[in-house]
């Protein structure tokens, strides 16, 4: 307790400093799970890839970033073992930090894909077995995050099995597919347009002071698909398209209508990733920030303090315009 009394601002410093080392390291390696298909497939540059991700990791981070953060604070260790040793948890999640961080660091040198959950929860379990012992393991908390890592690629894959054999059966097995392309592409952007829109309004607005009902959310959500969908309708227009092409040729012109879509669902993944991965570098310094400016106290629920999540959106940010290339 003398050591939070003492030296609280010092330890915000410190937390403050490694968050931002963890966040450059999850935009230095994650990025890829955003651009890397794009990229790829040559429907972005490098460079415009990285320009796109710094602007929706970024609004990502900072509108819908407050909720998985809850989970990383406070949801793999239990607190009552740290309740008269505070400054054990302040100590711990800086040191959790910084290993996951440095870790990242050297991954994404090497140009190694890893997962930066895997690597701060392992932290943070790493510090708390060390520290305490298993009863300071939310065990049940941990084995749902594990689950997830299982469940969340299978329904993924479910959604983009049912994607795909929709566009195959409207576009692609067709006789006009670039006909065709052009009036559902559309469509598929316009429900990637609805679905971030959405998340941003129900859980991203709080942030900024905008609480709407649920009915004004979905109305303004379904808005800005139209909007969307028509701002695609017209860039596919006037791509450069030969109307006269043969089937092998149309399936070529198929390709240039989807990269539009790539660009738009690459914007929609980095939006995702920057609410998701931001947690993994915010939560722990979240919870040094609580702990401190609460004179130890370890409170159960607590307000994220308004610069923590800037602070997470910018490292990502720094993290995939300077390293994020590998």
């Amino acid at each position: 307790m003398d050591i939070i009394a003492s030296y609280g601002t010092i330890l915000i410093l410190i937390a403050a400093a490694v968050g931002f080392f963890m966040a450059y390291g999850i935009g230095a390696n994650d990025v890829a799970n955003a651009m890397g298909t794009s990229v790829g497939s040559k429907a972005l540059t490098i460079k415009q890839a990285i320009f796109i991700a710094m602007i929706f990791e970024f609004a990502g981070a900072y509108l819908a970033g407050g909720e998985v953060t809850s989970t990383i604070r406070k949801g793999i260790i239990d607190a009552a073992p740290f309740v008269d040793i505070p400054e054990l948890m302040v100590l711990g999640m800086i040191a959790s930090l910084f290993a996951a961080g440095t870790w990242l660091l050297m991954a994404s040198f090497l140009g190694w894909p890893v997962s930066t959950t895997h690597s701060i929860i392992g932290a943070i379990i790493g510090f708390a077995l060390v520290a305490v012992g298993t009863e300071a393991i939310q065990w049940d908390k941990v084995g749902g995050i594990v689950g997830s890592w299982i469940i969340t690629p299978a329904i993924s894959g479910f959604i983009a099995y049912l994607i795909f054999m929709s566009a195959q059966k409207l576009i692609f097995d067709t006789d006009a597919p670039l006909k065709n392309a052009k009036r559902y592409v559309p469509l598929y952007m316009g429900l990637a347009g609805f679905i971030m829109a959405l998340v941003t309004i129900k859980k991203g607005l709080k942030h900024v002071g905008v609480d709407l009902g649920a009915v004004e959310g979905y109305a303004l959500s379904v808005a800005v698909a139209v909007v969307v969908a028509v701002i695609g309708k017209i860039a596919i227009s006037r791509l450069n398209i030969d109307p006269k092409a043969d089937k092998q040729m149309q399936f070529n012109n198929v390709e240039k209508v989807f990269a539009v879509l790539m660009v738009l669902t690459a914007c929609c993944m980095a939006f995702a990733h920057g609410s998701n991965d931001v947690a993994n570098a915010i939560g722990p310094l979240a919870a040094v920030v609580n702990i401190v400016e609460n004179n130890g106290e370890i409170a159960k629920k607590a307000a994220i303090a308004w610069w923590i999540l800037p602070l997470g959106g910018f490292g990502i940010v720094a993290g995939l315009a300077i390293l994020g290339k590998k």
